[in-house]
C-alpha cells in the first residue's frame, strides 16, 4: 500500500480514541475530587467530635454545626458551584461517647455526559468519648 492511501488513517484512529481518552480524563479528575471530598468530610465529622468532647463553658457554648460547615467551607471543592455545606448534621451521645455524623450530596460535572447518575451523598461519621 502506497503511502498516499494512508493519508487519512491518523485522524480517524485518533477520533476512535479521542472518546476513551477523554473517559479516562475525566473520570481520574472526577473520581479524585469525590475522594477528597470524602476526605475532607470525614475531617468535618472529626472536627465537630473533638469539638464536643472538650469541657464546655457555659458563658460561651460551641456550636458544632457551625464548626462543622465552617470546616467544609473552607476545604471542599466543588466544581458545580454548589454550596459546600452538609445536608446534614447530627450529634448522637450514647454515654460516654459523642456521635458526629454528616451526609454531603457531590454533584458530578462530568460524568452525567458520560451516562453516570450527577450526584452521590458522601458520609462521614465519627465516635469520641467524652471525659
Amino acid at each position: 500500500m502506497s503511502r498516499h492511501n494512508q493519508k487519512g488513517v491518523a485522524i480517524i484512529e485518533f477520533a476512535i480514541v479521542l472518546p476513551l481518552l477523554l473517559l479516562l480524563v475525566f473520570g481520574a479528575i472526577e473520581f479524585g475530587l469525590l475522594f477528597y471530598n470524602k476526605q475532607v468530610i470525614t475531617n468535618a465529622s472529626r472536627e465537630g467530635a473533638r469539638a464536643a468532647i472538650v469541657k464546655p463553658d457555659p458563658k460561651n457554648p460551641i456550636d458544632i454545626p457551625k464548626i462543622v460547615t465552617d470546616y467544609c467551607n473552607e476545604n471542599l471543592i466543588d466544581l458545580g458551584g454548589n454550596a459546600k455545606v452538609p445536608k446534614k448534621i447530627e450529634l448522637l451521645t450514647s454515654g460516654d461517647y459523642i456521635t458526629v455524623n454528616l451526609e454531603y450530596t457531590y454533584d458530578f460535572l462530568f460524568m452525567p455526559f458520560f451516562g453516570f447518575d450527577p450526584s452521590i451523598t458522601i458520609t462521614g461519621k465519627t465516635v469520641m468519648r467524652m471525659e
